[in-house]
């Protein structure tokens, strides 16, 4: 479960931001703050996963708030003010949306923030262990996906076939618009309309990968994907 916290002084972002977040599996609105004090007394008290943090905020800024938290939480920045984007990200937010946003821009900041590279294993616990999922949409609804099961992608049309370990959805997005979502160390695209998920590569023999019990073709135009991933 993800838990998220709103800081704006606007009721309709609210409302926004929570209409959206509904249409999410596994998000659940922790608390609707006006302003950051309220948001720090609730911090100080209380962990949440992700904030939605306007900047224009009364008597304490939005960033300056943010300079406050001596371990913030992933913080996905909502505004009208394109002009201070630069700061936002040295301040290691993970997105920027600048208001009005539509459904499919949010979407787009929700993935970004939760899916990440894959680090490796250590022995240092980890407080807010990150995931590695994305949100896709399925028939009538939106869908976690854990990418650490996914095999490979295969273009369809307007649609995209996801292969994993365990089943094989259809979505209906262009493999394109779902590859730019995805993290380039994990995933290759290797055809028009194949996309691998590189740690389930068994073998290149030719033309083709390997991938599980599957095989598929390297097109002309990606070759130089494949000899990069192979230096």
């Amino acid at each position: 479960m993800i838990n998220y916290l709103i800081i704006d002084d606007e009721y309709i972002a609210h409302e926004i931001i929570k209409k959206y977040c509904e249409l999410l599996p596994n998000f659940q609105l922790a608390k609707s703050c006006f302003d950051a004090f309220e948001a720090f007394d609730y911090l100080s008290k209380k962990k949440v996963d992700l904030i939605f943090l306007d900047l224009n905020l009364p008597k304490l800024k939005g960033f300056e708030f943010l300079k406050t938290l001596a371990s913030p939480p992933k913080i996905i920045v909502t505004t009208a003010y394109q002009e201070f984007a630069l700061e936002g990200y040295e301040l290691n937010v993970t997105d920027y949306l600048l208001k009005p946003f539509g459904f499919d821009r949010f979407l787009k900041a929700i993935n970004k923030t939760f899916t990440v590279p894959e680090t490796p294993k250590t022995n240092l616990s980890v407080e807010n262990p990150v995931t590695n999922q994305i949100f896709l949409k399925t028939d009538k609804k939106y869908i976690q996906l854990d990418l650490d099961s996914v095999l490979y992608l295969e273009a369809s049309g307007n649609y995209t076939k996801i292969v994993s370990k365990d089943e094989t959805l259809s979505i209906r997005e262009k493999i394109s618009t779902i590859y730019e979502s995805l993290d380039k160390q994990q995933f290759l695209q290797i055809h028009k309309s194949f996309v691998v998920a590189i740690k389930q590569i068994k073998s290149i023999e030719g033309n083709q990968i390997f991938v599980s019990d599957h095989v598929i073709p390297i097109g002309k135009l990606y070759k130089n994907n494949v000899l990069q991933l192979l230096k």
